[in-house]
């Protein structure tokens, strides 16, 4: 393939944009290239500035179950942004998304709009330090949870990806208040939320990991998380900006049947667009300004555009057996690339929950984030390439997660593993 326009552009990019992008796991370095440019979009396929022609595995990092440029989305974009692309006022398609929200997500009884999943998550965390009076926040190791500085300790996504510790620019008096324990570790989190002197306010979790690749919750796991943060009146938030309508309609709590105080939301229920949320129990929520003293604001919130696109995007998703049909389609590629592997003599784990999935080039159990660690990062990096060059486009890191989406057909599959096959072939000769 020529990337040559790509090539320049990244070079203009660099000189206005720092790294010459606006996310750093786009600008391509842990996988030895550069970032390629898409023009456009359309089902389960992208177009890059080159013209070249790719199957579609990233789907923007998770908001595009339905593929690229769904019509009734894109129609009801339109017809939104035809009387206004922005008012800072209320408007009647925020109450629309909210009900069925509302109505969708087991634990939520009212939910606030932001603009991004970063923003959904520091609110539910300052909301969660507000109704509890205490400081300290609990994360997991590899999970990511956004941006703001609580969160930048032991980060998945990104920080991992660049392999980053943490971030300049983080005061100490900040993230003191940030403890990052072992994802799956039942014991350690039992020890942890019942130490007095950590002033546990919140627990904050992936129900399933999915920014240092796709990581299932053991058996018990979130279970001994609800039991404990009820029992020592914690607040147990849920990040589900990634699995939030992805491995159902009711999201990982609804599918693992386990429900939050807090739930974070955003890609999917935007279809597309900037978006974000929180929100859970209305006693927890009635803290929010201006019904009481915790602050959060934004004047993008509750966007025409984006409520239009995230009521479509739900309308869609409420059709009888789409989640069985993407679940059918998931199980088989799952199964198919697995026999590719064990026939080409490929190292591989593959991690899956429904239509998320990583391929980890190792040959031991990912369970945790010291787990992911020992995946093999450029024979990754070597086989992202590969696929790329022929026409697959997967996630320019080994920790992330690939995407199955309704709009790919049984030929994308199939092509991708055909090609899946001669990379790994390619990786094992000598």
């Amino acid at each position: 393939m020529d990337f040559s326009v790509s090539s320049k552009l990244f070079e203009q990019a660099k000189k206005v944009i720092p790294g010459g992008v606006n996310s750093p796991v786009r600008a391509c370095r842990s996988v030895g290239c550069d970032p390629v440019f898409i023009t456009k979009a359309s089902g389960a396929t992208l177009w890059d500035a080159d013209g070249n022609e790719y199957i579609d595995f990233v789907s923007s990092w998770g908001p595009m179950i339905f593929g690229h440029a769904h019509p009734d989305i894109v129609s009801a974009v339109g017809l939104a942004a035809a009387s206004g692309t922005s008012f800072g006022a209320p408007t009647p398609k925020e109450i629309d998304l909210a009900s069925m929200v509302v109505e969708a997500v087991p634990s939520i009884e009212k939910v606030r709009f932001v603009n991004s999943g970063t923003e959904a998550t520091m609110s539910a965390v300052r909301l969660a330090r507000g109704y509890t009076g205490r400081k300290a926040v609990v994360k997991f190791d590899g999970c990511y949870h956004g941006h703001a500085d609580s969160f930048l300790v032991k980060a998945g996504s990104g920080v991992l990806t660049l392999g980053i510790p943490g971030s300049p620019g983080v005061p100490e008096d900040i993230v003191k208040h940030t403890v990052s324990i072992p994802f799956n570790n039942v014991s350690v989190v039992e020890r942890t939320l019942r130490d007095k002197e950590l002033d546990v306010a919140c627990v904050i979790v992936e129900p399933v990991a999915g920014n240092m690749g796709c990581v299932a919750p053991q058996p018990g796991f979130l279970e001994k998380l609800r039991d404990l943060t009820s029992e020592l009146n914690i607040v147990l938030i849920f990040d589900e900006v990634i699995t939030g309508f992805r491995l159902g309609y009711g999201g990982a709590q609804s599918y693992y049947n386990i429900l939050p105080d807090l739930t974070c939301l955003g890609k999917i229920i935007g279809g597309g667009l900037p978006v974000g949320a929180y929100g859970g129990k209305s006693e927890i929520m009635n803290c929010v300004a201006p019904d009481g003293p915790v602050y959060q604001a934004g004047t993008l919130s509750g966007n025409p555009l984006a409520m239009a696109a995230g009521i479509a995007t739900l309308k869609i998703l409420q059709k009888p057996g789409f989640y069985e049909q993407l679940g059918a389609k998931a199980d088989r590629f799952a199964e198919e690339l697995a026999a590719v592997a064990k026939r080409t003599g490929m190292d591989i784990r593959l991690n899956r929950v429904e239509s998320m999935m990583t391929g980890f080039f190792t040959k031991e159990a990912v369970i945790d984030f010291e787990s992911a660690m020992q995946a093999d990062t450029k024979r990754y990096a070597q086989h992202y390439r590969q696929m790329l060059g022929r026409g697959i486009y997967l996630a320019p890191s080994q920790f992330e997660v690939s995407f199955i989406s309704a709009a790919q057909t049984d030929d994308h599959l199939d092509k991708a593993l055909k090609i899946a096959e001669w990379s790994f072939k390619k990786l094992l000769e000598k």
